[in-house]
């Protein structure tokens, strides 16, 4: 029964969508100017869950993890089997980070969150520093690629921008939303990351061909994410040899629920609706709030506008409402800084923080929505100015 409920929610948001294309709300036109732009990404966001999904079960990320922490401890103790926590948390950071830029947002959420706290667990740390990093960074590091993000592959199509040319628009905001979220960290749990902890012991490999196969794959298709190629073809290419690998060594560990569809059923929902909006002249509905402009204060009031949305919705619905208003690729870039750096205070902000919770839920780790919310609405009110002003000094524009 839990389970019906929980997917009646994805499924009556695509119907949804699907009655206001069949009544007309939504145009014929729009719809297909929307599938044009979506379809590629979502082919990329299945592709790129298969994969990581995959490089999990090959035990990838766990014995990285492991092999991180143990040269983290040999690095800094005299003895090999213990280190200092500091060093273990920025090592967490790094993990979370890459995973967000790399592979993803919802990547991170899903998959390093467990493997941080099961960490903490061995090392007798307690989970929750580690557990809100990789939150945070989630959201807040998602700003350096086109991957890292699903705004930011919307955003890309319509800057028509290379990697290389997104990075150039927005590595300013991006460091910001990796330094920024770290000091707030270190402040929040500066007494919990003093000490030392023991390391634990490497992970078995079970199958260690699958885990080599996973490894040059992944690393492969790194490069091949931010080399200008559409990126549904090399992540496409990496899902279907890792699935014919295991169909050949591990078939018994494959399964349909490894491709997302519930959330693929609530993207293309809120694109619908959202699309539909749209034909009913929620721009201009929207104009006055979002502000005009290139100034510091006017990109400010987009960005503004852009992390109050999704924290009331949901951050892709709010970018694709705001998205006609972002006239020029900085005011889009303000709008990106919006929509990822602000989900940082209510649990449905961004699917990232509910898959986040979801499996520390699943691990016994108690987290309270009201700390939460006010320890991101702390982080907000610092990281949103300071990530436009970012923008706007790298952008060189007069206000």
């Amino acid at each position: 029964m839990k389970k019906l409920v929980a997917a009646s929610g994805p499924s009556a948001m695509f119907f949804a969508g699907l009655l206001l294309l069949v009544t007309g709300v939504l145009s014929p036109a729009s719809a297909l100017d929307l599938a044009s732009r979506t379809v590629p990404i979502l082919l990329f966001v299945v592709a790129m869950t298969i994969v990581t999904e995959l490089a999990e079960l090959a035990g990838l990320f766990r014995f990285v993890t492991a092999r991180m922490v143990r040269w983290g401890a040999q690095s800094t103790s005299a003895r090999p089997s213990g280190g200092r926590v500091l060093v273990l948390w920025l090592l967490v950071v790094a993990l979370a980070t890459l995973s967000t830029v790399f592979l993803s947002l919802d990547t991170t959420a899903v998959l390093v969150t467990p493997v941080v706290v099961t960490l903490a667990r061995h090392a007798r740390i307690h989970p929750l520093p580690f557990a809100l990093t990789t939150v945070w960074l989630a959201n807040t590091a998602s700003l350096f690629l086109p991957v890292s993000n699903l705004t930011n592959l919307l955003a890309q199509h319509q800057l028509d921008l290379r990697p290389l040319g997104f990075i150039e628009l927005l590595w300013a905001p991006a460091v910001a939303g990796i330094v920024v979220p770290m000091f707030f960290l270190w402040l929040l749990f500066r007494k919990d990351l003093h000490g030392k902890y023991q390391a634990p012991t490497v992970p078995p490999v079970t199958d260690k061909r699958i885990l080599v196969l996973s490894a040059i794959t992944v690393a492969l298709l790194l490069p091949a994410l931010v080399s200008g190629i559409a990126v549904a073809i090399p992540a496409s290419i990496a899902a279907i040899f890792l699935l014919i690998v295991f169909m050949t060594r591990r078939p018994s560990v494959l399964r349909w629920s490894m491709v997302p569809i519930q959330p693929l059923l609530l993207t293309v929902g809120l694109f619908m609706v959202v699309a539909a909006f749209h034909d009913h002249g929620l721009s201009q509905a929207l104009g006055p709030v979002a502000g005009t402009g290139n100034g510091f204060l006017s990109l400010l009031q987009l960005a503004g506008t852009g992390a109050l949305s999704a924290n009331g919705v949901n951050n892709l619905p709010a970018y694709l409402a705001l998205e006609p208003l972002a006239d020029t690729p900085l005011r889009l870039a303000a709008l990106l800084i919006g929509v990822n750096l602000g989900p940082l205070i209510s649990p449905w902000a961004s699917l990232a923080t509910l898959l986040w919770h979801s499996r520390l839920k699943a691990m016994g780790v108690n987290i309270s929505w009201g700390s939460y919310a006010l320890a991101g609405l702390c982080l907000v009110l610092v990281l949103l100015p300071t990530a436009v002003l970012a923008l706007w000094l790298s952008a060189g524009l007069p206000s």
